[in-house]
């Protein structure tokens, strides 16, 4: 047996746990997303929560996971009677692939059988399987576009709509829908960010009695899982409970009109887009109260659900990281509080009464504690401390786990050296400051529209909006032999490949006799994503300030085409002496945005360098993703005072589709960038025309 580990063992990371719990208790709160940097127990916390979620009543047999008490009246499997035999289970929790297809997610017909055998057989999907439990889509980031809309679509109304092949079905699909993602590695577009309705970032601690402690208690769960389990057992149970408690009181949490409105002012004042950020918030807010064990929903409910519901639907430019003025919002919240109910439920009692914050623990549990910053929670849930770790502070709204041991003397020892280590870092950054302020860095200015970049031919790489690729979306480009189980059957390719064998097969009269290999199916074109390389002349004959703020602003406007095209990007830089990769190639340009406009120049000019690392660069790349199809941006005036013999490293770059952006200026030019070209067989386009550039590589297909 599979031992998880537990909830309440996790250390720290308080608004994770609470944005969890809220969707636990209130499913029309609308999921999690979770952003962090890799290795902060994201995906550990997610599997941990499935274990705490109350067992559910299934119908035995059926593959969606009706409830016997009200059965979906239009199940596949049904119709089921209500009352019937019932199942008791854990509550289901599905993981969805990065590589997973739409047929896998929503389910499909099976082509072979209905067409061979006159059968029309429904697959189900993991939305079927997810029902009533919990839809883990790690690295959500890296899915493809039109899988998370259908996934999004299918959390927001309750139901799966199949529609192929003059099959229509249709079943229930409510689930805690939970993503990860690494910012690193790209950034989900505005339009879906704003589906999930709860956003948390976390970071790893930066306090080292924190830190050990994570280490220790993950030590003790590797050498004897179950031994560490039983120790979190009653902690586990309490808070099991309670969200049982907190989801039967949901029913009853009344929203007054006051808080409405305060909740309707903060998301106007912050200028969310839309109105899903105020159902957000108020569904957010009512399970806030129901789990503090409050009838009435009070402003410390709206605070705790405006702090998770409105960070990612602030976003005015893809390169805004998610946040949210905490000072402004309070003042918002102070502004519109009026007076509030008291906190206590319908018992008068407050969240240590019946349904609040269980007792401790038995005292068998690690004397550790929740709290990093060594500071007790005030009656509010807030800490005493200033300033705790974004990671771990559980903030105005995030009450202490059940179960979680109480602090101990080290942490304030940890939180004392902490602070003692302040200066030495600041006099470390400003020595940083003071390092690189020999090199000049020029500013950017506002980015701009440029048309489409596009790479020449037709490639088979993942799914983007950018370069035309055969796709299993799109336009209907042909028919071919299935690799595997028929997804998309080409009718008239297949009935053209049966016809002429009907004599030989004995079939007379009206109708086709079909085999397995007569199957056809669609060859569809749609838009690929490609690897745009930068490469970028950062020498002292591109140290003029104006003409490096011209090329800066230019990259930074193809890096925002490229995150709207679900690009990789990456940026190598050249000067001095050498060539360096500035950013390897990722799918965030978030971090090649930050890159760039830190990015100094001075020293001479390494062309050849620049021209080689990039060739080293794309074969690795190649070897990683075959598929994915490079597009080389060269950025340059052409001149090379350093490095080796820049033909030589030309030829490296032979048949990657290239362009040279000339930087030259001044009333007497050399052409340098012009050969460059010649030898890259690459198109020239002069800086200033830089804003042209997406129609002049359009064109380059009819050049070569």
């Amino acid at each position: 047996m599979i031992v998880t580990y537990p909830f309440s063992a996790v250390v720290g990371l308080g608004d994770l746990k609470l944005a969890l719990v809220l969707n636990a208790v209130s499913p029309r709160v609308g999921g999690v997303l979770v952003r962090g940097e890799k290795g902060t127990a994201k995906s550990t916390i997610v599997r941990a929560l499935a274990a705490q979620l109350p067992t559910v009543c299934v119908v035995p047999g059926c593959r969606f996971a009706c409830d016997p008490a009200v059965p979906d009246p239009e199940c596949p499997d049904g119709p089921h009677e209500p009352g019937a035999e019932r199942v008791e289970r854990p509550a289901a929790l599905v993981e969805l692939p990065v590589g997973a297809s739409e047929d896998r997610l929503a389910g499909s017909l099976d082509v072979e059988r209905a067409l061979t055998e006159g059968v029309k057989a429904f697959e189900p999907g993991l939305l079927a399987a997810a029902h009533r439990g919990v839809l883990y889509v790690d690295e959500v980031n890296l899915l493809h576009d039109h899988l998370v809309d259908l996934l999004l679509d299918a959390a927001a109304l309750g139901t799966c709509y199949v529609e192929r092949e003059s099959v229509s079905v249709r079943h229930a699909a409510r689930f805690l829908l939970v993503g990860t993602m690494n910012p690193e590695e790209g950034e989900l577009r505005p339009q879906l960010l704003d589906r999930f309705g709860l956003t948390v970032e976390v970071r790893a601690s930066r306090d080292p009695e924190e830190r050990a402690e994570v280490v220790r208690r993950r030590l003790a769960f590797e050498a004897d899982a179950a031994a560490f389990a039983r120790r979190w057992t009653a902690a586990e149970s309490a808070l099991s409970a309670r969200i049982a408690a907190a989801r039967s009181r949901v029913p009853g949490v009344r929203l007054p009109d006051a808080r409405l409105r305060q909740i309707a002012t903060v998301c106007a004042a912050f200028e969310v887009d839309g109105l899903r950020a105020d159902l957000v918030t108020a569904n957010a807010a009512i399970a806030h109260a129901a789990w503090q064990g409050r009838d009435t929903v009070t402003t410390e409910d709206v605070r705790a659900a405006a702090r998770l519901s409105l960070p990612h639907r602030r976003r005015r430019d893809p390169f805004d990281a998610p946040g949210l003025d905490e000072a402004l919002l309070d003042e918002l919240l102070e502004r519109t509080s009026g007076d509030d109910a008291p906190d206590g439920g319908p018992d008068g009692s407050g969240p240590g009464g019946p349904g609040g914050t269980p007792p401790p623990g038995d005292g068998t549990g690690p004397e550790t504690r929740n709290h990093p910053t060594g500071a007790e929670p005030s009656a509010d849930g807030r800490t005493a401390a200033a300033d705790p770790p974004a990671s771990t502070a559980a903030g105005a709204d995030a009450p202490p786990m059940a179960g979680d041991p109480a602090p101990d003397a080290a942490t304030a020892t940890g939180t004392a050296a902490s602070r003692a280590s302040a200066p030495q870092a600041a006099s470390q950054t400003a020595s940083q400051a003071a390092s690189q302020a020999a090199a000049q860095v020029a500013g950017v200015a506002a980015p701009y529209r440029v048309p489409l970049l596009e790479v020449p031919g037709v490639g088979e790489g993942a799914v983007g909006r950018r370069s035309r690729s055969r796709t299993r979306r799109g336009r209907s480009a042909g028919a071919r032999r299935p690799p595997g189980p028929v997804r998309d059957l080409h009718v008239p390719a297949t009935l053209l490949a049966a016809a002429p064998h009907q004599r030989e097969r004995g079939h007379q009269g009206p109708g086709l006799a079909l085999r397995g290999d007569d199957l056809r199916e669609v060859v569809r074109e749609g838009r690929e994503g490609n690897l745009v390389l930068f490469v970028v002349d950062a020498s002292g004959s591109m140290a003029a300030r104006k003409r490096m703020t011209a090329v800066k602003t230019a990259v930074l406007s193809l890096l925002l085409d490229a995150y709207q095209r679900r690009d990789k990007i990456g940026l190598i830089t050249f000067r001095g002496a050498v060539a360096e990769v500035a950013l390897p190639p990722t799918s965030s340009v978030e971090a090649g945005a930050a890159r760039l406009r830190s990015l100094p120049t001075g020293g001479r000019t390494p062309l050849a360098a620049g021209l080689v690392r990039a060739a080293e660069v794309l074969r690795v790349e190649r070897l990683r993703d075959p598929a994915r199809r490079p597009l080389l941006v060269l950025v340059t005036d052409g001149r090379a005072t350093a490095g080796g013999d820049v033909d030589r490293a030309a030829a490296l770059l032979a048949g990657t589709a290239s362009v040279v952006v000339d930087c030259e200026s001044g009333p007497v030019r050399l052409g340098l960038a012009v050969r460059l070209a010649a030898r890259l067989r690459a198109r020239l386009v002069p800086l200033d025309s830089l804003a042209d550039l997406g129609s002049v590589v359009r064109d380059h297909r009819k050049a070569v």
